[in-house]
């Protein structure tokens, strides 16, 4: 049998995952956006900057998030909390707070240690990642695909603010790409 070369290029299909995320954002009216700075968060951090009714916090450690998120929706608020897989690690206390407290908590983490990562140090977090969202009772969705990066995230959104529930939506490292230093 032989092969045959297609006549065109086929080009990927390019999906803005960013977009169906901010969209969902915006349909459950969600006003705190609480963000230690990442670079795969980047493009929806300078999009919920741009949007009206959205306040953005930056964040100097993660777990930071969980307790302004206690208090947005103390305050009749909804929030997100974006982080790397790496503060994962960090919040390991501060999740208890979600969970006795029984109040809404939607985290959006960009993976590391996955598909392509160069660097060691990256690969242990980036591994335990679910297992420990897991293990603080936080329902962990994972988003390989970025076609269903929508989906995911109004399934995600309507569990914890219909729920409440504690959600995480593992942005893996195949829809942000994985980083690259000195190539």
């Amino acid at each position: 049998m032989e092969l045959m070369e297609p006549t065109e290029p086929i080009e990927p299909i390019e999906i803005n995952w960013t977009e169906a995320i901010f969209s969902v954002l915006r349909e459950w009216r969600v006003r705190q956006v609480a963000y230690v700075p990442d670079a795969g968060h980047s493009e929806l951090i300078r999009r919920c900057d741009g949007a009206a009714g959205m306040r953005l916090v930056p964040l100097t450690t993660e777990e930071e998030g969980i307790a302004l998120l206690a208090g947005a929706w103390l305050g009749g608020q909804r929030g997100v909390l974006l982080m790397q897989s790496s503060g994962v690690g960090n919040c390991i206390n501060m999740l208890s707070l979600a969970r006795v407290c029984r109040f809404p908590l939607l985290t959006l983490v960009t993976m590391r240690g996955q598909w392509g990562e160069f660097n060691p140090w990256q690969v242990p977090m980036g591994q335990l990642t679910p297992k420990v969202l897991e293990a603080a009772d936080n329902l962990v969705f994972s988003v390989d695909d970025p076609g269903r990066m929508g989906q995911t995230m109004a399934a995600a959104a309507r569990m914890v603010f219909e729920g409440p529930a504690q959600a995480a939506v593992l942005i893996g490292q195949s829809v942000i790409g994985a980083k690259s230093f000195g190539k």
